[in-house]
């Protein structure tokens, strides 16, 4: 990470491994996790001295990248470990204040990529707040007891309902156009309109004012579901919270599974956990990622889905993928080109995904795998990376794994036996499922399928008549599946050629480019968070007038007024 300081800009090391995404609730310095029967509360107390890196207070609650993973570790636990939560609190432990958003000084400190990152996790945080409300049966209610500005009145826009104190000074906010030249980095501005139904013209209003709205204002324009006084808000916010739990499926007699901490061996060429291998190749700038199929067989009942507990394979590969994922973001950004591969036993791969998504409608568990699955496809599919999946003899992208294929920009199957045993009869093959056809939809909302073949429904049609087939290569390209199926003889030039091309191209314009194709057709409050919202933020960032010597976010706390470069581009 780069800071400001002095004289210049510095290089500070997060740490010599990079940032870790590891996380215990009685490790936190930043939020308290108590449950309480079925309403579970989260409570923001950060503390000041408790930033990732040197250089900034996170003074007022304002929070950095080490305060939000926190977040998303509680959130992780909460819908695995204490299936009984049927409301999430999210208040303050600070008299005063709820949340002053993200930490000025760290953002005008920070190199543009951190900012970026830094955002784009938080905005998958709280989608995933969103996603528990809506698939798992656990409702976030945001309890406002003091000033909510900027990313703190994100976080209360990420929970179902707001309830705001009614103490005549606090206000929810989101200041920082007038004050910081950038745009609500999470979410705010399309969630107050699309979310919250906030007239435009109110939204317009709102967003240009520094001091923020209060009281009835705020109820009347939707900013919030309800004001409660000093006096009586614990009272108001416990009996909200319980008329949620009322209303939810989870199961009330349920027992969670522990997120045991993960099994990962990180070097300088890579990291390796049981079910997923990454290796590193710096001076070409890629990543081979391999994820490995199950070696045993697949639990028969859902007894011994909840017995195999985090262990479960499903489970284990999920969780692996998500940290590295999030390592390699952080930590490698110049590994730009990630090369994906899967390796086993394709049946076996088919028969664990049948255990427990075929009985995701049923147990909370399986519902709860299906669904973070599906989350951590979509971080996939979000990441600023080239994805070029390589299926070869011995590969076993089938079904869930086939996701991986298919969200990736580019598909080369091996037309031709293994490359080191050419008297092979082993082919590549890949096997659609029930799984590829909705069960993990993308941000837009459709599934890879039908973003890969928009608006081609007999092809869709077509593809589902190969359900369960190993088809080969020649019917992968006969079916739109596969960009090429180089033979054995060409597969290593060829395979040499693209990742060279792309390597030989800005990593800016591919960032665009690869964004732009991956989501097609409808446009989501996803798609317009990552998409427009993002885009236009990236954009800002770069810009003199919010990150200049004089820009808004340089100078702010100053006392100097940022000097705007009056011309609209």
């Amino acid at each position: 990470m780069t800071v400001v300081a002095q004289g210049g800009e510095v290089e500070v090391p997060v740490a010599q491994e990079g940032v870790s995404f590891d996380r215990r609730p009685e490790g936190y310095r930043h939020w308290r996790l108590r449950v309480d029967g079925a309403v579970a509360w989260l409570e923001l107390d950060v503390a000041e001295d408790g930033g990732l890196v040197p250089g900034y207070e996170l003074k007022l609650n304002s929070y950095d990248l080490g305060v939000d993973i926190e977040l998303y570790d509680a959130t992780q636990r909460l819908r695995f470990e204490h299936p009984r939560v049927r409301t999430v609190v999210v208040t303050s432990g600070k008299d005063g204040v709820f949340c002053a958003g993200a930490n000025i000084r760290m953002l005008a400190a920070s190199e543009h990529a951190w900012k970026v990152n830094f955002c784009k996790f938080t905005n998958e945080t709280r989608n995933g707040m969103e996603d528990a409300t809506e698939n798992s049966g656990q409702t976030y209610l945001a309890a406002v007891n003091g000033a909510c500005a900027g990313g703190g009145y994100e976080l209360a826009l990420a929970c179902d309902k707001i309830i705001l104190i009614d103490d005549n000074s606090s206000t929810v906010a989101l200041p920082e156009v007038p004050l910081l030249g950038v745009l609500p980095g999470t979410g705010g501005l399309t969630r107050v309109v699309d979310k919250r139904g906030v007239r435009k013209d109110r939204a317009d209003v709102f967003a240009t004012r520094s001091d923020g709205v209060k009281g009835k204002t705020a109820v009347d324009w939707k900013l919030v579901d309800e004001l409660a006084p000093r006096r009586e808000f614990l009272r108001t916010v416990e009996k909200r919270a319980l008329e949620l739990a009322e209303n939810s499926t989870r199961p009330a007699d349920a027992h969670g599974i522990e997120l045991t901490p993960l099994d990962r061996s990180a070097t300088e060429s890579g990291l390796t956990y049981p079910h997923v291998t990454a290796v590193f190749d710096r001076p070409a700038g890629t990543v081979e990622i391999t994820v490995h199929g199950p070696e045993a067989a697949a639990p028969e009942t859902t007894r011994e889905i909840h017995e195999q507990g985090a262990e479960n394979w499903l489970l284990a590969v999920t969780r692996e993928l998500d940290d590295l994922i999030l390592r390699l973001r952080t930590n490698e950004s110049s590994l730009g080109t990630w090369l994906l591969r899967t390796s086993g036993d394709a049946e076996k791969v088919l028969a664990h995904e049948r255990a427990a998504l075929g009985r995701s409608g049923e147990d909370w568990l399986c519902n709860e795998i299906r669904h973070y699955t599906k989350r951590v496809l979509k971080r996939l599919d979000v990441t600023s990376r080239s994805l070029i999946a390589l299926i070869e003899p011995g590969s076993c992208f089938a079904g869930v794994l086939l996701e991986l294929a298919l969200a990736a920009d580019r598909q080369y199957i091996l037309d031709g036996p293994p490359l080191d045993n050419e008297h092979s009869l082993q082919r590549a093959a890949i096997t659609l499922s029930e799984a590829n056809f909705g069960t993990f939809p993308m941000g837009n909302g459709l599934s890879r399928l039908e973003s890969r073949f928009y608006g081609e429904q007999d092809h869709l049609d077509w593809l589902r008549k190969e359900l369960g087939s190993a088809l080969t290569p020649q019917e992968t390209v006969e079916l739109g599946l596969v960009t090429d199926a180089p033979d054995d003889i060409d597969w290593e030039d060829e395979i040499r050629i693209v990742v060279e091309g792309r390597a030989a191209l800005s990593p800016d314009s591919l960032t665009g480019m690869e964004a732009n194709h991956r989501f097609v057709g409808p446009e989501t409050l996803e798609t317009k968070i990552f998409g427009r919202l993002t885009a236009w933020q990236n954009w800002i960032f770069t810009r003199p007038n919010a990150s200049g010597p004089e820009g808004a976010l340089r100078r702010y706390g100053t006392g100097q007024k940022a000097a705007f470069d009056r011309k609209r581009v």
